[in-house]
């Protein structure tokens, strides 16, 4: 008997599509950096009852912009793998046209430092607060 040759039927049909669909993007790191500012975190700790996301938009990571349905999913997301390289990636500063300049050669290149960036803390009353009509 001879060998069976594996067909590849579906070309473009790749595990690579699979991260690039938008059904599973996640914002980019440069938003993720302006929503880490004081004044915009506050807002999206914070967030008004909206029924339509997970967990009534309550319980919210900051650093990996998810929603999440309860606080003890929340806290085992902190925990995990995905959460801790989320910190790690965002610890580099946000890529400035300033520095897109420097390293085409019109000006001096400074190297990117790094700040230290923590988890969020967890409050346990979460208050709920209603959309007023």
């Amino acid at each position: 008997m001879t060998r069976v040759r594996r067909k590849k039927y579906h070309y473009g049909d790749t595990h690579i599509r699979k991260k690039y669909k938008t059904k599973r993007r996640t914002k980019y790191m440069d938003e993720i950096h302006d929503d880490m500012k004081p004044e915009n975190a506050e807002k999206m700790l914070h967030q008004d009852v909206d029924l339509d996301k997970p967990g009534s938009a309550q319980h919210y990571c900051l650093h990996c912009a998810r929603y999440f349905i309860n606080l003890q999913s929340m806290t085992a997301h902190f925990r995990s793998k995905q959460h801790k390289r989320r910190l790690k990636a965002l610890e580099e500063e946000q890529y400035t046209q300033k520095e897109a300049d420097a390293a085409a050669g019109l000006g001096t290149y400074k190297p990117t430092t790094k700040k230290k960036v923590l988890t969020q803390e967890v409050s346990e009353d979460v208050g709920m607060k209603d959309t007023k009509e």
